[in-house]
């Protein structure tokens, strides 16, 4: 389908907004865009749900869960937290099928209620219209203000409103990157960076410059522009909406045909939009909704308030601009049951119903072992082969867990060098440790062992690797040495 649904009865010559879009003009110049201050009850409802979001958003690094973080994404050490449940690289496969599911979840979210979470959810519109907008409209007015204080001389007043309001953004800018750092390395870290001498922590002020500039990057200068040309999900609405899908539309039947109120005049034919162009004014993106369903659109419901209180002071319905469908406008009637909508439903259950039973059988220990980088084996008294291994141990609960290692198959002994091993709540510990097979027992020079993983008496995990030996028709005890004189001696 379109990305653009069309109320079919405008004429062919008026869908001049093909050509163009809002922000960019005839020259392919940055066209600024002054949305009018918006007001009525889906803004009241915005505002209270992005206060909210904005106490989530900046609270949310300090929740900690048993000790663990409520959101961490630590990409640098690998480690991730997701209410406070550990994730490490060994969970990867859980990441992928969870982007998979919100992949499809996006889709069918999109195919019945279109770009809701743009209009509501998103951090973009969150930021920019709920914040710093809202802060231009108290220290440069509302839109008119705005237009002629862009063109007026550069006087005292214009410079302290610049300075001003550069000054509140960038402190926000700086505020929401260090939030955005918090979630990538943690808040303890971060409050190293802060509170440390500056030198020793060079890359993380570096980082939360860099994040901070970008931010105010966005919300001083690119603004809409994130949405209109950036942003990969209005791009996505050409295949994810259809005629089905719930959008903030225009009710042409009802509107068309579209003309100014006059005084004592009758409306008899005439549609209920009086083209008053409110709709439009309030447009953070510059679109305007009686073109039909558009790639700018973000769902913000500005026009449906402006429409609404246009209705209310002429005396008809509300509702000319609301959340519907381009089906229900033309014919009564839409479907949300769709074929489409029901393949998603099915994909998201299956794929929901894997994680759940993946999650449940995770284990909550997990021991990676590799024989010793650089080291062969060792023969010693009494025929016994020795290999030397490490073991890493990775503890995703939220307690202390000792771990010990015995050799399973096959006969043989394992010996831990040091102490006992104890992987931390969330953390991981390491231990070396021999193991010795009596020569007889090796029929091969390579020979699966398995190692058994124990809390306790309780065991935690089976881990295969292998040994390595002289082998049965060896003669001699082949050291590393020796092994490095046959490689000379081949290479010859």
């Amino acid at each position: 389908m379109s990305e653009i649904i069309d109320p079919p009865e405008r004429p062919a010559d008026e869908i001049t907004f093909r050509e163009r879009i809002a922000t960019i003009d005839d020259e392919g110049k940055r066209k600024w865009i002054f949305p009018k201050k918006p007001s009525g009850r889906f803004t009241r409802a915005r505002t209270f749900l992005s206060y909210f979001l904005l106490a989530f958003l900046f609270g949310a690094p300090f929740i900690r869960i048993n000790g663990e973080p409520l959101l961490l994404l630590n990409v640098l050490e690998r480690k991730f937290a997701i209410f406070g449940v550990i994730f490490w690289p060994q969970d990867f496969y859980l990441f992928g099928l969870v982007m998979v599911a919100t992949i499809v979840f996006i889709f069918l979210f999109t195919a019945v209620f279109g770009r809701l979470f743009c209009g509501w959810i998103c951090p973009q519109t969150v930021f920019m219209e709920l914040v710093f907008r809202r802060i231009e409209y108290l220290i440069d007015g509302d839109a008119q203000q705005q237009r002629v204080l862009s063109t007026a001389p550069w006087t005292p007043g214009k410079v302290a409103k610049r300075v001003g309001k550069l000054t509140i953004f960038f402190a926000i800018s700086f505020l929401i990157g260090n939030t955005f750092l918090a979630y990538l390395i943690g808040v303890d870290e971060l409050a190293k960076i802060v509170t440390d001498p500056p030198s020793q922590h060079i890359g993380g002020l570096t980082a939360m410059l860099v994040f901070s500039g970008m931010f105010f990057f966005v919300f001083t200068w690119f603004r809409e522009q994130a949405c209109v040309l950036v942003c990969p999900y209005g791009r996505l609405q050409s295949v994810l909406l259809d005629e089905n899908s719930v959008v903030i539309t225009y009710d042409y039947k009802r509107g068309e045909p579209r003309t100014k109120m006059r005084k004592g005049a009758s409306r008899e034919g005439l549609g209920d939009c009086v083209d008053c162009g409110q709709c439009v004014f309030v447009c953070p993106t510059g679109i305007d909704i009686r073109n039909g369903t558009q790639l700018e659109c973000v769902n913000c419901t500005a026009c449906i308030d402006a429409c609404d209180s246009v209705m209310d002071n002429v005396g008809l319905p509300r509702g000319l601009v609301r959340y519907s469908s381009h089906a229900a406008i033309k014919a009564g009637a839409a479907k949300l049951l769709t074929p489409r909508v029901i393949g998603y439903s099915v994909v998201l259950f299956l794929l929901v119903a894997l994680i759940v039973y993946l999650f449940a059988a995770r284990p909550t220990v997990e021991a990676t072992v590799l024989r010793a980088p650089g080291t062969l084996y060792q023969e010693k008294p009494g025929g016994m082969i020795s290999n030397l291994y490490t073991m890493k141990v990775i503890n995703k609960t939220h307690d202390d867990v000792a771990v010990t290692a015995r050799l399973l198959e096959p006969e043989g002994t394992l010996t831990l060098v040091g102490s006992s091993t104890t992987a931390p709540s969330g953390g991981y510990a390491q231990a070396v440790f021999f193991i010795d097979i009596p020569r007889s027992k090796l029929e091969t020079a390579t020979v699966p062992v398995t190692i058994g993983l124990y809390a306790g008496e309780r065991l935690l995990e089976s881990i295969e690797t292998t040994f390595v030996g002289p082998g049965p028709n060896s003669m001699e005890p082949q050291h590393e040495d020796d092994h490095e004189k046959e490689k000379h001696e081949d290479r010859r």
